[in-house]
């Protein structure tokens, strides 16, 4: 979920012994009886397309003073994310009668009223307007006329104070005339337009988003297996549902891989929701039974835009195991209003995007050069990213709560949430290190199939600590693992790249031959990458998107938000901007003078004279002979 999307995830935890404890238990699926009977909630979708929903809840109470609170942590995201400010139009009623309620003044998620006497149950009605803001989350653009994206977390108010595992849900769920719909939800009939789910506890209910459209596709990825596995697909138009057969096969080779890394599946089935259109938020979030992973509208017919986003769907897929079943003890909320702590998310994160990406290329999604590729040009960045040199690893996701809201102009000076990135890193050189110091005969695979794997079935949820991370490394390879875990987290600009790739046999080197993986990413985004030379990341429009902090357009003046025009003389046009940079930055390789852009700074132009003669940079992996090739083997297939 910086992402390689703006990706994600988010989820937090009472450090309390007694809710760590029981925990577990109650995350399973069976639903929870109470006193007071279930909440009953149908939400309408049928004005999905005009950006907004309907909600109806029947919540039952006692007498007396009552608080209902509104989703604020949403697990996956790891921030206080719910989006409140998007509920218009609630109304509470008890006995057919308009009941007045307050909002809190420091916990503003939570409202208060007086329940009258004789009253059992509260009839609330409430909207949520959809945004068409394409950045953000779950709580981003989710709808188009022809397709939309249900996060339960946005519709439903429980009384405060209640484990979400103890609380029953009833759900149904209207939607547009036509559409279809996927989700892990188990389902209890359908009529008509409206879907009638089973009893859930609310954390499994706002933990089963619920995918519809009405250009659908659904594709099943085990034939005849259990646990059962599909592919639901929603899309804009009708013919961006096409995969070609080679990309099934592989999305097939994803469940098989995954299946032999961890040994186990702690889900009943799974349902990867896939989202295609160029109208919706491009992300992807967790969850236990599925994943909700929104793409370009082309994702699947345009072989540049599969490939530069192919490690999404293993990314979150990964996450069933490395942060549903495995989670921090400091990222559970079991009210979704306790404070979520990130200070494990180089594990949570960092560990599903190192096996993301391998994955990926185990399963066929990349070939193993797209994978090194890949690697190569997100080592470079690292390499030359100078908020290493203030901000330690460790500190990217101590502070990941604001820094998933961070922009991305100056970034590279700021550091944003590189546990994902420098993670991948951090992941393979732990692998190397067993590789090494085991003489090949363990790997992280088996860090994985022992922390990660367990018994399958019905989800469940077993938190951990670092000390519980470093006592499953030991018990793979005896190792001070402490330390090397803190030396890598906790020093500033530590060469964990260049060591994880040299233990893997492998070094980065530079040459204008373009990187695969840069190409298709820049086509895909419409920009133009040239931080690795002049120190420039721009818009094909040529707007200055960041700044590398002290590089050479930086020493020459340049700053985000200025739009560049020409250069050296020549007029900059979209069709042409990255042909015609690329061409001057090559000149500069053979005279001394400077490159001469001529920008636009609001209201002022002037031309800004950067001083660079090091020609086009473009990183890769080449063989290390003095090092075994651990990097092939970790790429190999785990399964046949």
């Amino acid at each position: 979920m910086a992402n390689k999307f703006p990706h994600i995830a988010l989820i937090s935890f009472l450090v309390s012994l007694a809710m760590a404890c029981s925990s577990p238990a109650r995350s399973a699926q069976t639903p929870n009886q109470s006193a007071s009977g279930p909440i009953r909630i149908l939400v309408d979708t049928t004005r999905a397309p005009q950006k907004i929903l309907h909600a109806d809840l029947q919540i039952p109470v006692h007498a007396g003073a009552l608080t209902l609170s509104y989703p604020e942590w949403i697990p996956g995201e790891h921030q206080p994310s719910g989006p409140i400010i998007n509920v218009a139009g609630l109304k509470i009623m008890a006995g057919g009668k308009l009941l007045p309620w307050r909002r809190d003044l420091i916990d503003m998620y939570s409202i208060h009223m007086d329940v009258p006497p004789g009253t059992d149950t509260l009839d609330v009605s409430l909207d949520f307007l959809l945004t068409s803001n394409t950045s953000g989350y779950s709580s981003a653009s989710s709808a188009t006329a022809f397709l939309n994206l249900v996060s339960w977390n946005q519709l439903v108010l429980f009384p405060k104070g209640e484990d979400a595992a103890n609380i029953n849900v009833i759900p149904s769920l209207k939607v547009p005339d036509g559409w279809k719909f996927g989700t892990a939800l188990p389902v209890e009939k359908v009529d008509g337009d409206i879907i009638d789910f089973k009893p859930v506890p609310l954390n499994t209910l706002i933990d089963s988003p619920v995918l519809t459209g009405r250009y659908f596709r659904v594709i099943d990825l085990s034939p005849g297996q259990t646990p059962h596995h599909e592919m639901d697909i929603a899309a804009d138009n009708p013919a961006d549902l096409a995969m070609a057969p080679e990309t099934e096969t592989a999305y097939r080779q994803l469940i098989v891989q995954a299946g032999a890394l961890f040994d186990s599946r702690h889900y009943r089935d799974y349902h990867f929701l896939l989202s295609l259109s160029d109208n919706i938020a491009h992300f992807g979030l967790e969850h236990h039974e599925s994943s909700d992973d929104r793409l370009y509208e082309h994702t699947l017919t345009d072989p540049v835009t599969r490939v530069a986003t192919a490690s999404l769907l293993p990314h979150e897929y990964v996450h069933s195991w490395n942060g549903k079943y495995r989670r921090p003890a400091g990222l559970l909320s079991p009210d979704y209003l306790q404070p979520m702590k990130d200070n494990l998310l180089w594990v949570y994160e960092g560990l599903t995007d190192y096996y993301g990406e391998v994955l990926a290329a185990r399963s066929g999604l990349w070939t193993q050069d797209q994978y090194r590729d890949f690697m190569a040009r997100e080592a470079a960045l690292l390499d030359d990213e100078p908020g290493r040199e203030w901000r330690p690893l460790q500190d990217t996701a101590d502070a990941a709560v604001f820094l998933y809201d961070a922009g991305v102009d100056w970034q590279n000076w700021r550091r944003g949430t590189d546990f994902y990135q420098e993670g991948d890193f951090l992941w393979l050189d732990v692998d190397d290190t067993i590789r090494r110091i085991t003489e090949g005969q363990k790997s992280l695979n088996d860090f994985s199939s022992l922390f990660e794997g367990g018994p399958s079935g019905e989800p469940l949820l077993k938190p951990y600590d670092f000390d519980d991370v470093v006592s499953a490394l030991n018990q793979i390879a005896p190792y001070d693992w402490a330390k090397f875990l803190h030396t890598r987290l906790d020093s500033l600009d530590p060469g964990t790249m260049d060591e994880a790739l040299d233990n893997a046999g492998w070094k980065i080197q530079y040459n204008d031959d373009p990187n695969e993986m840069q190409d298709k990413r820049d086509t895909m985004t419409q920009q133009v990458d040239l931080r690795l030379s002049v120190g420039l990341l721009l818009k094909t429009d040529g707007s200055v998107l960041d700044v590398i902090y002290n590089g050479p357009a930086y020493r020459a003046g340049f700053g985000p938000g200025m739009r560049i025009t020409a250069v050296d003389g020549r007029q900059l046009a979209p069709a042409t901007i990255a042909d015609t940079l690329l061409e001057e930055i090559q000149n500069a390789e053979h005279t001394d003078q400077p490159i001469e852009f001529v920008a636009a700074n609001g209201l002022q132009v002037k031309t800004y004279s950067v001083d660079y003669h090091g020609g086009l940079r473009y990183p890769h992996l080449v063989r290390d002979e003095t090092h075994a090739d651990f990097l092939s083997d970790i790429l190999k297939p785990f399964a046949p």
